[in-house]
């Protein structure tokens, strides 16, 4: 918040459109961040650090940049809409086929059923690093290899685990990471990043077409990065505000930050087993930030209105814009009430939304 004040307040401008002072200044910042996040997830340039709006914004970049009419791609049975919605259209606006493994919802590390879903016109693995519904996280490893022995795209939605994890693109051969800045980088809403391979950010058609700052003599669309795939005015707001929530993650470092989540997460599904009533749909094993139950009374939805009005606990219920998952593990339509732990958040914190739940549970009808 810092970072972003100091730079509206001392100079607010546009980077790339202007040989003043100021809007040198904000190409600095800009590129610093560029800077930033090609360090943080082992980007090969920082050309290859392309801003966004979030990772919707990104993902749909890469699916609709990189999918040709008659590819085939391959997802996962645990994605968000952020990547099932864009390949629907696509579907019908390009004819690409979409393959869904279904994976077991306590393991998405295998590869053999990958491997048996390929087809001589697959393109492209697309899959989330963890699910933002259960939390299970997968190794990229695995699939990054299996993208290059067959000469496939890889995109990855780290929208859940980005400042959670070490993610060095790079060496898990990742061709597109996307990932929001509002999440576990402690950034802004309305900022994110995609972080591309070289050869796919000259093959990546762009979303969006317009200025750039860049050759305006021409109305062609420039073809080096990042400029190809940035048009428009940027957040330049919001990009410093990434950069500085990177930087703090950083000095925490990952590592730590997860280890804390993780705690909390263990401490409070332990105590979700222990309240009548409430279940919850994965076990102490759960990797990220996201842990989601089953009221076995009450909806959803009644549940986190109760939580919020009586205890000011703030969840949130229902699909979590990842119907599909939520028909793999058989909690459609109703969906479930997610909680999510972060840096922040305390024991105390944890014990006393335990206390919320069972005071609810003991009160409804039936128990």
């Amino acid at each position: 918040m810092q970072a972003m004040f100091e730079f509206m307040a001392n100079c607010g401008c546009s980077p790339g459109r202007g040989a003043y002072d100021c809007a040198l200044h904000a190409a600095r910042q800009v590129y610093a961040a560029r800077c930033t996040c090609r360090d943080f997830f082992g980007a090969a340039d920082p050309a290859c650090a392309v801003f966004v709006p979030g990772a919707t914004f990104g993902l749909n970049a890469a699916l609709q940049g990189l999918l040709l009419p008659g590819d085939h791609v391959l997802v996962s049975s645990l994605e968000h809409n952020a990547v099932m919605r864009p390949l629907q259209a696509l579907e019908k606006q390009r004819g690409i086929e979409v393959s869904v493994v279904e994976e077991s919802p306590v393991d998405a590390v295998g590869v053999r059923s990958w491997e048996e879903a390929m087809r001589p016109n697959t393109r492209m693995i697309a899959a989330s690093h963890a699910s933002n519904v259960i939390g299970i996280c997968r190794d990229l490893s695995v699939l990054g290899d299996l993208a290059v022995e067959h000469g496939l795209w890889f995109v990855v939605d780290a929208a859940q685990t980005a400042g959670l994890y070490d993610i060095n693109v790079s060496t898990v051969h990742i061709d597109a990471l996307a990932f929001s800045g509002h999440k576990a980088l402690m950034g802004p809403p309305g900022i994110g990043g995609l972080i591309v391979s070289p050869r796919a950010g000259t093959a990546m058609a762009p979303l969006v077409y317009g200025g750039t700052g860049s050759q305006s003599e021409t109305e062609s669309q420039p073809e080096f990065l990042p400029d190809r795939l940035e048009s428009g005015t940027m957040n330049t707001p919001g990009i410093v505000g990434l950069a500085a929530g990177i930087d703090y993650v950083s000095a925490i470092s990952p590592t730590r930050i997860r280890q804390h989540i993780h705690s909390l997460s263990h401490r409070f599904i332990a105590g979700v087993e222990q309240i009548p009533g409430i279940v919850s749909i994965q076990s102490c094993l759960t990797p990220t930030a996201v842990v989601s139950v089953v009221p076995q009374v009450l909806g959803p939805s009644e549940l986190a209105y109760e939580l919020d009005a009586q205890y000011g606990v703030m969840v949130r219920s229902g699909l979590h814009c990842a119907p599909a998952a939520h028909r793999f593990l058989g909690t459609f339509p109703a969906g479930t009430v997610r909680f999510s732990f972060g840096w922040f958040n305390t024991d105390s914190d944890v014990d006393y939304t335990l206390e919320a739940l069972a005071a609810l549970a003991s009160s409804l009808p039936g128990e």
